[in-house]
């Protein structure tokens, strides 16, 4: 089995030598947030969680993405939380990229380990606890979950990257899959979370627009990426965050797979008022 790789931030300060030109754009259809804004001096802090650092790397802003924020957090060994999340609304998604910690959810202990994952539901009850003698370090991502009359909530999902068989996109020989961590065709779900896989020379070989919005955190690798008008080059670690429609393609150029968690929102009417 291939072992993986998933970058995670350190932190720390460039020395005063280093140039001040980099990679990070924000324009009215996409954001490029690359690996070395994430610095000491950009990390906030959560009521609640103890010997915990996070970036912030998505959140809700009118006129941009609108439906979810991510978070690249950090947990120190002993650290963790017993009252994580503050907005009983909200949903969540857990990716591990470094480290480990014990995730409670209802009662039940989960060890979870890198590339292990977890779908936390609306409203259920979860603590969070690095146990280990090493920094855990994951995204979470949130979303207010959208109701619908005659579904029922989802339930609590804990997986792992090298738990699931990617699915192959059709017609691409293997070059381009996904790894899906909840059923496509379960509506109770109104975001997904996959990995996106493209072995060097794939490509995603059209000008995707679409209405959902995407947060994509390049786990392994390097591409060029198209977002709206233009070319950007992208590397493990760099965070690539797109509204609603913005066009998007994507040219894998190796030497090793070119990884991606991606976000997306789906499966419910477009609201009508805002």
């Amino acid at each position: 089995m291939t072992q993986r790789t998933y970058f995670a931030p350190k932190g720390g300060h460039p020395p005063q030598t280093d140039l001040l030109t980099g990679r990070a754009v924000f324009t009215e259809a996409y954001a490029v947030i690359p690996q070395g804004t994430m610095r000491d001096i950009t990390t906030s802090f959560l009521p609640f969680w103890d010997d915990t650092r996070l970036w912030v790397i998505a959140r809700p802003m009118s006129g941009f993405a609108e439906t979810f924020s991510q978070y690249v957090m950090e947990v120190q060994p002993g650290g963790g939380s017993d009252r994580p999340e503050a907005d009983p609304a909200a949903q969540g998604v857990l990716f591990v990229t470094e480290g480990g910690f014990t995730l409670t959810i209802e009662g039940n202990a989960h060890s979870i380990a890198p590339g292990g994952y977890a779908y936390l539901p609306a409203g259920c009850a979860w603590s969070l606890r690095n146990e280990a003698d090493a920094p855990a370090r994951f995204h979470w991502i949130r979303k207010r979950y959208q109701a619908v009359e005659g579904l029922d909530h989802p339930d609590p999902i804990v997986s792992s990257d090298a738990d699931i068989a990617p699915s192959v996109m059709p017609d691409t020989k293997g070059v381009w899959a996904t790894t899906r961590f909840v059923d496509p065709a379960d509506l109770r779900h109104d975001m997904h979370v996959t990995i996106v896989t493209l072995q060097p020379g794939g490509v995603i070989p059209f000008l995707e627009t679409h209405v959902m919005e995407h947060g994509l955190y390049v786990l392994e690798g390097k591409a060029v990426y198209a977002l709206n008008n233009d070319w950007v080059e992208v590397e493990a670690g760099d965070f690539m965050w797109l509204r609603a429609f913005c066009p998007q393609a994507c040219y894998a150029g190796g030497p090793g797979p070119f990884r991606y968690l991606l976000y997306k929102d789906v499966n419910r009417h477009a609201a009508l008022s805002l």
